[in-house]
């Protein structure tokens, strides 16, 4: 689950307060600009080169950091972690309480899958969060995180998904409430991501991938202990735990080792303790231990 509020706004918020204060605005007798109505980029005929190097670096992203199948596939949550139903990664699903909104499904299956899709079409879904049709994403599509992802990772990203087997698996297309309000337009991005090959800035990079402040600070709750405090709680259709402080703080993990850390991140477990499934570390045991 997707849970950290849209960055863009906490930025806005935080820049308007630093330039003009927080006291009433006196207005100047001019009129100001009409907003111009959002548009999605325009789609490009780009096509990402298949070499084997780029299968492997997708692989190693889609079923590690970026959990795409933690939301794009059936569960069972009779296992430990709620692994993908067997055969069914990456073939979609239907929200659990959600039942208009739809995962896609994105294997290359050519009538229920992605293989119509253009590469572009992949890529600004991915990085962007514009379907392939224009329409804005639902933000459970957490593109805010996967903004951060490099040109050669979001290409590697896609030539993944096209090389897997394809599944035939007929959905619904999402479908919001009459009435409901639509989706913010998707910030629009400044810069490449730079690529981080190792050391901290590298462990920053695949933290903000896998968007683990967004579970694990307390952004709904009246009083927010700060960045990767925990205390936010998450629900899916199997599960519902309060996310952990992961801060060196007596209430944290100042216990942990790296050892430790990696054992939780590959086992699910705690010493005696197994986590909640909503922790989706059936995707993060994939890491490699230096990430």
């Amino acid at each position: 689950m997707r849970c950290l509020p849209p960055i863009a706004a906490i930025g806005v918020c935080v820049l308007t307060t630093l330039t003009v204060g927080c006291g009433r605005q006196t207005t100047t007798g001019s009129a100001t600009p009409a907003r111009e109505p959002w548009r999605p980029r325009a789609l490009t005929d780009v096509v990402f080169e298949a070499t084997p190097a780029r299968r492997d670096a997708g692989e190693y992203l889609v079923e590690g950091v970026l959990q795409c199948f933690v939301c794009h596939s059936e569960r069972d949550w009779s296992k430990p972690g709620a692994p993908p139903v067997e055969g069914r990664a990456g073939a979609g699903a239907v929200w659990w309480d959600k039942p208009w909104l739809v995962a896609p499904n994105l294997t290359p299956d050519p009538e229920t899958g992605i293989a119509r899709w253009t590469d572009d079409m992949l890529a600004r879904a991915i990085r962007e969060g514009v379907s392939h049709d224009g329409r804005i994403l639902d933000p459970q599509m957490w593109s805010a995180s996967f903004r951060n992802l490099t040109d050669e990772e979001l290409a590697s990203v896609v030539v993944y998904l096209r090389s897997r087997p394809p599944v035939r698996n007929a959905l619904p297309v999402t479908t919001p409430p009459a009435g409901a309000d639509p989706p913010d337009p998707p910030a629009p991005r400044s810069g490449t991501p730079m690529a981080f090959v190792s050391g901290l800035e590298r462990g920053g990079h695949l933290v903000a991938l896998a968007d683990c402040a967004g579970c694990h600070s307390s952004w709904h709750t009246p009083r927010n202990p700060g960045l990767f405090g925990g205390g936010n709680l998450i629900e899916r259709a199997g599960g519902r735990a309060f996310s952990a402080n992961l801060t060196s703080a007596p209430s944290g993990i100042p216990y942990y080792d790296a050892a430790m850390f990696r054992e939780v991140m590959r086992t699910g477990r705690v010493k005696g303790r197994t986590l909640n499934p909503v922790m989706p570390w059936t995707a993060f045991r994939h890491l490699a231990d230096a990430d």
